[in-house]
Parts: structure tokens; sequence; C-alpha cells
């Protein structure tokens, strides 16, 4: 389903279809975004066709291009083959681009991880890489994930080349070395597992408390977002595990989500609880002020990274194997297209969503939601709407009634929708 956005500035002259970045640029937030796999943008062309249009995605990562063992395989040799891939690509159909990822025990090269280091050989072997890195991107990233997954799901430090050598004071230093390297770019650190507001989230607020105190720049937390249907924590949660960075003067993000399905082929009710949980991640950072935006990692589960690294499970993007859209895509645009803001003003409604604990139960919360406008009642036989779904508002022409047992809700004079 193609949602009509929004009209600009209110009412427009003419209607236009909104996409996800239109929405999600409507109801507040600065981008909804995408990793790009490189070799699928270049050998796809359904795949491509659908990553050109800024409408839908608004920004761009690279899946794996930017990463230290693509960009400095061997020690001063720096090759941007692969890694130019997609800022190219953002930079033709001006997209915003993200930029992933400097300092990471994970895909280094093998003289990184065998090297045997002190504190003066390693600083200048991250100095040099972060320049060049940085410096071949200079001017052109939006955000940079500068420090990625330094944390256990235990809550304990990870061992890596850069913890085993300076410890804590890597952190510091990276983000020192980034911001001499391109002043201009918004720098984050970046994990996963954050959202369940436990141990783990616990020692990513002591990195930043730890970034801060050394006087060194962070601007943000970036919060991967690689969850389980069903297992997902509720609206309410996820907004005040966001919260907790944005009060140490951080912005969060949404940065690498995908929601898999513990076995697979799903059912078409397990498909009907993924789009519920994409709703509450999305609805929790339009909850939170410093939320500035979403990234999907990946959006079609054609080339997802999931099955391969968890065997059995899957499915877990925005549109199937065959570039349909799923659930979980109408979910996100009829949560966003609901949230729409008027011009200087705070979002016309609040659409709820679900509030089912997850199965890592992070502590109560009491929350205020938003009841749902009077159903619609529309009589005769035309087409109906599944849930989710439009079905109503200023120049809608689509269908009108709901397929049982969801009734049309009025939203905003624009928008109504069937729940």
């Amino acid at each position: 389903m193609l949602v009509k956005a929004v009209l600009a500035a209110v009412l427009a002259p003419v209607a236009v279809t909104a996409q996800l970045h239109q929405l999600a640029v409507n109801a507040g937030l600065e981008y909804f975004g995408i990793a790009v796999g490189e070799s699928a943008v270049q050998q796809d062309t359904t795949y491509r066709n659908l990553v050109n249009d800024k409408r839908e995605f608004g920004q761009l990562v690279p899946e794996n291009g930017q990463k230290w063992d693509s960009t400095e395989p061997n020690r001063g040799q720096f090759n941007y083959r692969n890694a130019d891939i997609v800022p190219n690509v953002a930079k033709q159909n001006g997209q915003l681009l993200r930029c992933h990822a400097l300092v990471w025990h994970s895909q280094l090269p093998g003289w990184v991880n065998s090297g045997s280091w002190n504190r003066q050989t390693l600083q200048s072997v991250m100095e040099v890489h972060i320049n060049n890195v940085m410096g071949h991107f200079k001017g052109a990233c939006y955000h940079w994930d500068v420090i990625n997954e330094a944390i256990n799901d235990d809550g304990t430090w990870r061992p890596s080349p850069f913890y085993n050598t300076f410890g804590t004071d890597f952190f510091a230093l990276s983000f020192r070395l980034a911001k001499a390297a391109d002043p201009d770019t918004k720098l984050y650190y970046n994990d996963y597992n954050l959202e369940y507001n436990q141990a783990k989230t616990d020692k990513a607020v002591e990195l930043v408390r730890i970034v801060q105190a050394a006087g060194a720049p962070i601007d943000g937390v970036g919060f991967q977002g690689h969850l389980i249907v069903g297992s997902t924590p509720s609206r309410s949660a996820l907004a005040t595990t966001l919260r907790r960075f944005t009060s140490l003067g951080v912005e969060v993000a949404y940065t690498e989500i995908d929601i898999r399905h513990p076995s697979v082929p799903s059912s078409a009710s397990a498909r009907v609880t993924q789009a519920n949980d994409y709703a509450n991640v999305v609805g929790s950072c339009l909850d939170v002020a410093g939320c500035v935006g979403i990234t999907i990692w990946g959006f079609t589960d054609k080339y997802s990274w999931v099955p391969g690294t968890f065997p059995g499970t899957g499915e877990a993007l925005i549109y199937d194997s065959n570039f349909n859209k799923k659930p979980a895509w109408t979910s996100i645009s009829s949560l966003l297209a609901a949230s729409a803001k008027p011009t200087g003003g705070q979002p016309i409604t609040t659409l709820t969503t679900s509030t089912r604990s997850a199965v890592i139960t992070p502590p109560p919360i009491t929350t205020t939601t938003t009841t749902p406008a009077a159903p619609i009642t529309t009589p005769g036989n035309g087409p109906e709407q599944t849930r989710w779904g439009q079905c109503g508002g200023n120049g809608w022409q689509g269908p009108t009634r709901c397929q049982s047992p969801y009734t049309c809700q009025v939203l905003n004079p624009w928008y109504s929708q069937c729940l």
C-alpha cells in the first residue's frame, strides 16, 4: 500500500504519494534510511531502482565497504574501490550518507589482529587509518560510527587489540582522532542489544560518560536494533532506554534495524507480530526528543545477513525476497503518516502501538496512550483494506472498509487507519 502523504504545508494543490523517508521527515525525524549491499546495488537492477528512490530511503550506509579490512587490508595501503560504491550512489541521488565503522574488533585485517602493539605504535596505526579513511570521505558523511560494539552482552568490556592495549582510554582517543579528521560530521558509538536496558546498556552509559569526562567529543549513540519477533521490548520501554542517553546530552538513532522470525517460513500471524514490533521501535524514536532517525539493515529479505548468521531464522526486513512490501512496511508507513507534524507544531496525533512485554522484561513503566477516535462506518460492499492500511482522509480514494475484525479509525483529518 502506498500511503497518501500529509499534504505539504497542511494543504497542497496536488496530492502526492508518500514514502518512508518523506513520511519520516513529515513526522519530525531527520531521515529514514537503509544499509546497502555493495554487490547487490551493482548487480540487481530491481534492488538498485529501490535504493535510488530517495523518497523511500533518504539515507544510505555502506554495509561493508568502509570497514577496516576493506579499506586498509595491508598496513598503509588503502583501497576505496568497494568503499566508494554506496557513497557514490548517495551522492548521485542526493541522499544522506551514514558512514560505518572505524574502530571495531571485527572485520579487522590480520595485520591489526595479530600485531604486537604498545600504546604508541597502535595509536599511530589508528591515527593513520582514521585520518586516511575519514579524509577520503571528508564532508560527505552525515554520521560516522567511530567505535562499534565495544561491550559484551554481560556488560563487560570486549577484548580487542584496542582495549587490550589502551583499556578504556581508546574510547576518548578514537573520538578525538575522528574529530580532528573531520570536524563537521557527527560522531557515534554504535552497538546491539542496548534495547533491553540491562547490563550492556548500563555499560554503554558508562562509555559515554568516560568519553565526556575525558573532554572528547561524542554526538550520538546508535541502537542497532537486531531484534526477534515476539521478543522486542514495548514502545514505552524502548523510549525509556533511549532517554537514558539523551539525558546525557547526546542524540540517539536506530542504526541497523532488522527483526527476525525465530523460525521460517513465517505465518501470517507472525508477520502481524513483526509489524507490531517494527511499529513499536519506530514509535519509540518518535516519542523521544533527540532520536533523529531510523536505518534498516538492508530492506529486502533477498539480501539479508540474518539467515547466514542465525540459521533457521530470517524474513527480518520490510520487503520480502521478491521486493514486495510486507505488513511491517505498512505498519511503519501508517505510524509515520499518523504522526505527521503541522508546520512548526507538535504531532497531529500519536498512534498507540502494542505495549506487550518483551521476553527480557525492562523495568515497568507507566505510559499514557491516545484513545483512537470513533470508527468510521461505511456501508456497501466495496473492497476492504487490511489491518494497518489507510481507509480514509482528505483526498483518499482507496478502500474505506476494513477487513474484520478491524475498524476504520480517524487519526487526523488526512489519515484514517484500519485498527
